[in-house]
């Protein structure tokens, strides 16, 4: 394991951390250590945009013509 330090906290981002640990029922550092395997875990906005460009294009049909072609006779 490895051993983060943050330095430079302000006193009112220190409270409002404690207090949604707190409200979790969990130490601060229990719940800063599950916040930031959240954040490693998350897609950074470039891998997202990346993603979202390899998708291709995608049009934009009317839902009433979308409907007629899927329910023929109604």
């Amino acid at each position: 394991m490895t051993t983060i330090q943050v330095r430079n906290v302000s006193e009112e981002t220190s409270r409002a951390l404690k207090a949604k640990a707190a409200l979790e029922g969990r130490s601060l550092s229990d719940y800063l250590l599950r916040e930031l395997d959240r954040l490693a875990t998350r897609p950074s906005r470039a891998e997202l945009l990346e993603r979202i460009a390899g998708r291709g294009v995608a049009t934009l049909e009317p839902a009433a013509q979308v409907l007629a072609e899927q329910r023929p006779g109604r």
